[in-house]
């Protein structure tokens, strides 16, 4: 089955020497909300909106996250997204704080706002991770309100798809157009306070077409998303086998452990998939985005075309694109 983020890498590993890294974005010190994608400026928004109003950084956290999750002009996440090859739309999520709390869903069905259930797990149960019928029983015990997430857009891809049961991924899509059966992807977005709290989430409705029942890095700590206490915070995008491989968010922050700058760790990941994979991830996208334990951020991606919103503590917001193995 196709990846959900497909394009080509070509010389990689050949370009490794060539390939900056990304510059720190946001202020050192300060507050900063950092999301994949250009559409995370919208997420970022919000998150911003819910800091200034009050709420706790995993608060605003939530609230970025749920933007996404309820546009259905955005077929990457929640409500709108397309679904899997069986005509079933399946959410996956976590939620983590720098205090080990973590609250994670797959497989998900009929709510929208996954990443509020993800929380939810984590607050009210002794478990960090539901999954399929489970997940969306406790959803709708705990009164999230049931809704069919199968758009008629999303139905009319779906039936278009099935005519052919063919897929061909377009390289970054999300920056370009949406609506299209290949603009799927995750929204992951992480944050910190001027205080060095930090908290993150990432939240998607998966590969477009899926086989029933995939699940993807995008909900499981330390692939998808992970936050560590005086050390950073880290997410992935891109094909989520891939990440998955190498538990490669955790491995971006336990590179910053070690001393690495965001963008640095996010670098050592990815030449660590294109060493490990080689001809196998030619063809695929992979992006990591990583905040530092004094609010700097960094990227790194396999190819060119990732993009990241960063917020910073006076609300100003700049999408910058993440240097990339191949130049």
């Amino acid at each position: 089955m196709p990846s959900r983020r497909a394009m080509l890498i070509g010389g990689a590993v050949a370009s490794v020497a060539a390939a900056p890294v990304a510059a720190a974005a946001g202020k050192s010190g300060g507050s900063v909300i950092a999301s994949t994608w250009d559409f995370g400026a919208a997420a970022n928004a919000a998150a911003f909106a819910r800091l200034q109003a009050g709420g706790s950084l995993l608060d605003a956290i939530e609230a970025g996250a749920r933007v996404p999750e309820a546009d259905p002009t955005n077929h990457s996440v929640g409500y709108g997204g397309y679904p899997d090859r069986d005509g079933r739309v399946t959410l996956d999520a976590v939620i983590m704080d720098d205090a080990g709390h973590v609250g994670a869903v797959a497989a998900l069905e009929d709510v929208v706002h996954a990443v509020s259930v993800a929380r939810a797990v984590m607050e009210k149960t002794p478990h960090t991770f539901l999954v399929g019928e489970g997940a969306t029983r406790f959803a709708l015990a705990n009164g999230f309100p049931k809704r069919d997430l199968l758009t008629p857009e999303a139905e009319k891809a779906w039936r278009d798809w099935l005519k052919t049961a063919k897929y061909q991924p377009v390289a970054n899509i999300e920056n370009r157009t949406r609506g299209g059966a290949l603009d799927h992807d995750t929204i992951g977005i992480i944050g910190r306070l001027g205080s060095g709290t930090l908290a993150g989430a990432c939240t998607t409705s998966g590969m477009a077409f899926k086989m029933h029942g995939r699940v993807g890095d995008s909900p499981q700590v330390g692939s998808g998303l992970f936050v560590e206490a005086g050390v950073g915070a880290a997410t992935a995008t891109g094909v989520g086998e891939e990440v998955t491989r190498i538990a490669g968010s955790a491995r971006v922050v336990a590179s910053m452990r070690a001393g690495a700058s965001p963008g640095a760790a996010c670098r050592e990941a990815v030449e660590h998939i294109a060493r490990l994979r080689g001809d196998a991830v030619r063809g695929a996208q992979v992006g990591f985005l990583a905040i530092g334990r004094d609010g700097s951020v960094g990227a790194f991606a396999l190819m060119p075309g990732f993009t990241y919103a960063v917020t910073d503590g006076d609300g100003q917001t700049r999408v910058l694109p993440a240097p990339s193995l191949q130049a």
